[in-house]
């Protein structure tokens, strides 16, 4: 049972990383017809909304774009920071997202950032506590670790609303602009959808795995 659950969590991830993959390889191919960098974009949004502190800087990696609150600068991937593309214009529009959701003061995006440390804390302890568990067949302390380890399950059920909300506002701003066709937001929506599939699949995936963990303890007095 607990090795169909490791393996129904894997194939969950590898199949949301590979559909947001093959959407991001089909719309990085099309152009869109503004002739607009990623860069542009992103500068754009930021501007319109009074964020015009915020620096936008080109980062190594690919799909490694994200917003970093603690130093108010939005992270483009090269080929999103240059491309032209419809993937690098919703890309982009999507990490301008998080940077309205931190002028907003996003409930959701406010609850994440103060799970971090708790979640850094509770996952390593949770590891531990759940091996020592196991070895010595300490069925209660097993289960502690798994509900210390629970607790990223709730930072990631967090992190839905997070990336959904900003998903949205990347497509009404990038509506605002005026500069993108109709057909051109229909890639728009299913480049982010795409995208926003990992995260269901990664709640999912923790969710198997906590329940297998949790039957691994459970069972851990019987393994003596």
């Amino acid at each position: 049972m607990e090795g169909v659950l490791y393996l129904v969590g894997l194939l969950l991830v590898l199949g949301s990383q590979l559909l947001v993959s093959s959407s991001y390889s089909k719309y990085k191919k099309i152009k869109n017809k503004a002739t607009i960098s990623g860069f542009d974009v992103a500068r754009e949004i930021l501007d319109k909304n009074g964020l015009n502190d915020i620096h936008i800087v080109e980062t190594n990696g690919n799909l490694t774009d994200h917003y970093d609150p603690s130093r108010k600068v939005v992270r483009l991937s090269k080929d999103i920071f240059h491309g032209t593309s419809i993937a690098s214009m919703a890309v982009a529009a999507h990490e301008c997202g998080h940077a309205l959701q931190d002028k907003d003061g996003y409930k959701f995006m406010r609850i994440r950032a103060a799970l971090v440390p708790t979640v850094n804390i509770s996952t390593r302890a949770g590891y531990i506590a759940l091996v020592i568990g196991l070895l010595f067949s300490s069925k209660n302390l097993a289960l502690f670790g798994v509900a210390l380890l629970a607790v990223m399950l709730l930072f990631q059920l967090v992190t839905l609303p997070v990336e959904f909300n900003a998903s949205n506002r990347a497509k009404k701003e990038l509506n605002k602009m005026e500069k993108v066709s109709s057909k051109e937001e229909d890639g728009v929506s299913k480049m982010l959808l795409a995208a926003a599939l990992t995260y269901v699949a990664s709640v999912i995936n923790e969710a198997l795995q906590i329940f297998r963990l949790l039957l691994i303890a459970s069972n851990s007095n019987r393994r003596r």
